[in-house]
């Protein structure tokens, strides 16, 4: 049987919010078989617990929001991103402000602590989002074109294209295309970072956005170069970041899918409502487990690799 997987046991940091600027500390738990990722506002009167899900997706401007009621937890993606990568089905996120530490901009620190606290598994099936059929959404025209789609496959692999029309981001890899069965999500795409330009700080920080960013946590670029003193991680480390950040929105569905997710020029809202779109057809995906390791996917047999 391939069963789920938690946390050996609980594991802390702190930081600061990439859009709030806000102090927080993130407390990650182990979680009982079925409860899924489960994220905490500890720091409200009466803590309010926000289980992921697409539709607890609220907001898609420049980050994924979840919400229950009036409480809300925003800039989830990347330790999503980072549950995805490594496989976990089962955690609660306890935290104490409303956005997650942005950390180092990119999913390796959640990997870190992720790791360090251990993965176990657990006397329970592993439940699987199948794509049976395929399922897209478009928007726009000629330059302004933009879409995500999904299509039957026996993994996950994930392929994404950007087109900024940015003399920097020309000069680097604009696709990639990344499999969690035969490549390696902690040493491929978790360290790629969150990426900004300067022309567009002061809409930022005038919409209250942005008030957490600097060099030591995202890729700054000018019209002419990127201004961080050690550069790229990777060549391609733009692109890989839109991969990081699609794997995390996409694991905000509350299963591991088994598709083959393409995009172009997509984001945050287009992502989520492609799961939406997904659960909204009958017929186009159904929920499996493996009793038998060897008729399921590679990628997922193994918690994940070591860096």
């Amino acid at each position: 049987m391939l069963q789920q997987r938690t946390l050996k046991t609980l594991t802390r940091a702190v930081g600061v919010g990439l859009h709030s600027g806000q102090r927080v500390e993130l407390t990650l738990r182990p979680a009982a078989p079925d409860t899924g990722i489960v994220f905490r506002r500890v720091d409200l009167a009466q803590p309010v617990d926000i289980a992921v899900s697409a539709e607890a997706v609220t907001d898609t401007r420049m980050a994924s929001t979840i919400s229950k009621g009036g409480a809300k937890v925003f800039t989830v993606e990347h330790l999503m991103s980072a549950c995805a990568g490594l496989g976990l089905d089962n955690l609660y996120v306890d935290i104490t402000a409303e956005e997650v530490p942005i950390l180092d901009g990119s999913a390796s620190s959640f990997v870190f602590l992720l790791q360090s606290a251990g993965v176990v598994l657990q006397n329970a099936p592993r439940r699987f989002v199948r794509v049976l059929q395929p399922v897209e959404v478009r928007e726009g025209e000629g330059d302004n074109l933009k879409w995500a789609r999904l299509d039957p496959y026996h993994g996950f692999k994930a392929s994404f294209e950007i087109d900024f029309a940015h003399r920097v981001v020309d000069a680097t890899g604009q696709r990639y295309e990344f499999d969690l069965g035969t490549d390696n999500y902690t040493r491929d795409i978790a360290r790629a970072r969150t990426f900004g330009f300067t022309k567009d700080v002061e809409m930022l920080r005038a919409n209250g956005l942005g008030l957490g960013a600097g060099l030591d946590n995202a890729v700054v670029m000018d019209d002419y170069r990127v201004l961080n003193a050690d550069g790229l991680r990777y060549d391609d480390e733009l692109v890989k970041h839109k991969i990081l950040d699609a794997m995390g929105d996409l694991y905000l569905l509350g299963r591991p899918l088994l598709a083959a997710y393409s995009a172009f020029r997509s984001g945050h809202a287009m992502n989520n409502k492609l799961l939406r779109q997904l659960l909204a057809q009958p017929g186009s995906h159904e929920v499996v487990s493996f009793d038998d390791d060897k008729r399921a996917p590679t990628g997922f047999l193994q918690p994940a690799r070591a860096w």
